[in-house]
């Protein structure tokens, strides 16, 4: 199955103009193939923090979510995925759309001054589609390891990350990326904004596929999921795990 990324570079507050340009990336991605399309995070407002627009469709959606539509109809024509993340009032909310309808999950880790507008997730879990399971991780949720290795171990099949890391943490954005990708053999879809480039498409072997550069950008490659499940046989990481013996440093902390 074919996958891209769409690096939008995103205006925040700007949603008429983040929308037009999303669609016609998308119109793009869909005419090199691509069944799973994915944008970077809050693509549609960015981070909107204009204290007179908090409460306006410019800083965020309320289900059923109609700025989503356009993509809807695209889904359903096309019989494709769409993958990125929206505000709802105080929740930043990885989405997969296609033309069955939408799912949600919570981005678990706000940054900095996130947290002054944004709550953290409660729970981690794939998503199922017909594409295969999806484990989606917003931005900040990048750094944090646990949260790709629960969606591994839950069963997901291909790692999502949806982003705007800024460029002067390029380097660290695709180190983490390849990370999680090779520590849980694991294609990785990882979606940043155009303001910080460098998206990335990498297989569960930890093979570059495709890459950004720094400017608004399009790039697409195809998913081998019979490979990940070989280079699992080859290198059997998961099998060889001891969780019995994982929680140790746990005690020691508490009790020194």
């Amino acid at each position: 199955m074919r996958a891209a990324c769409l690096q939008l570079s995103v205006q925040p507050c700007h949603p008429d103009k983040n929308l037009s340009r999303a669609l016609q990336m998308a119109g793009a991605a869909l005419a090199e193939g691509a069944e799973i399309l994915v944008f970077p995070e809050l693509f549609l407002t960015g981070f909107c923090y204009e204290p007179s627009l908090q409460s306006s469709p410019n800083a965020s959606d309320q289900p059923p979510y109609h700025s989503l539509d356009p993509f809807r109809a695209l889904a359903r024509e096309h019989d494709c995925l769409f993958i990125g993340s929206l505000r709802s009032g105080r929740q930043n909310l990885g989405f997969c759309l296609d033309g069955d309808g939408l799912q949600l999950r919570h981005k678990i880790h706000p940054f900095a001054g996130e947290k002054e507008h944004f709550d953290g997730g409660e729970f981690i879990s794939p998503v199922a589609t017909k594409w295969g399971r999806l484990g989606l991780q917003i931005c900040y949720d990048l750094r944090f390891p646990e949260v790709a290795r629960s969606l591994a171990l839950q069963g997901a099949e291909i790692l999502v990350t949806m982003a705007q890391f800024p460029a002067q943490r390029q380097e660290q954005w695709h180190v983490l990326a390849m990370a999680r990708a090779i520590e849980n053999q694991m294609p990785h879809l990882a979606c940043n904004w155009a303001r910080g480039g460098g998206s990335l498409i990498i297989d569960a072997r930890g093979r570059v596929l495709a890459e950004a550069g720094s400017e608004e950008a399009l790039i697409w490659a195809d998913i081998d999921l019979a490979d990940r499940d070989a280079f699992r046989r080859e290198v059997s990481c998961f099998a060889d795990r001891r969780p019995e013996i994982y929680g140790g440093w746990e005690a020691e902390r508490s009790n020194p």
